[in-house]
């Protein structure tokens, strides 16, 4: 009997940037689906919309395949239930990301024990990106081309004319 892996790579991706890509892409070689879901993020004072993120998504994922993006806000181990997942994908740049983690991904075990995270190091050459950072530069009319794809730094121009 074979069965389908689903997992659940999580995230606010505001914007979505070409670390988030290179995570996507990579785990849509591992498991059978990957469904993005992008938080609504109500905790969090966003640049763009959760319908502007969620289009974002679906552009820059849309060559991939085997990947849906869908919005989600609580518990994300409640999302992942929903989407009868059965593993959490993180990515992780730095000793940083890995600290703040491994803390999520114990908290996750312990709210449900059936779902496994795993973690997924950045390729090197999009280890040094992050959405915030991205934010700031685009913000302060730096070069971020080399950091999103042509619709996320389209989108990020339309912000900061």
């Amino acid at each position: 009997m074979s069965r389908s892996v689903i997992a659940v790579y999580s995230g606010t991706f505001d914007p979505m940037t070409l670390g988030h890509e290179d995570v996507v892409y990579r785990a849509t070689q591992m498991f059978d689906k990957v469904v993005v879901a992008v938080a609504a993020a109500h905790h969090k004072k966003t640049l763009f919309t959760l319908e502007e993120r969620l289009a974002m998504a679906k552009e820059v994922t849309q060559d991939f395949g085997n990947v849906s993006v869908v919005p989600f806000s609580g518990l994300l181990c409640d999302f992942v239930h929903s989407q009868s997942a059965r593993v959490i994908v993180r990515g992780l740049r730095s000793v940083t990301d890995y600290d703040y983690e491994t803390q999520m991904a114990g908290m996750n075990r312990h709210l449900a024990p059936e779902i496994d995270t795993i973690f997924l190091h950045t390729s090197a050459s999009v280890q040094h990106i992050s959405s915030s950072l991205v934010r700031e530069i685009a913000s302060l009319g730096g070069k971020i081309e080399d950091l999103v794809s042509p619709c996320v730094l389209k989108a990020l121009q339309g912000k900061h004319p």
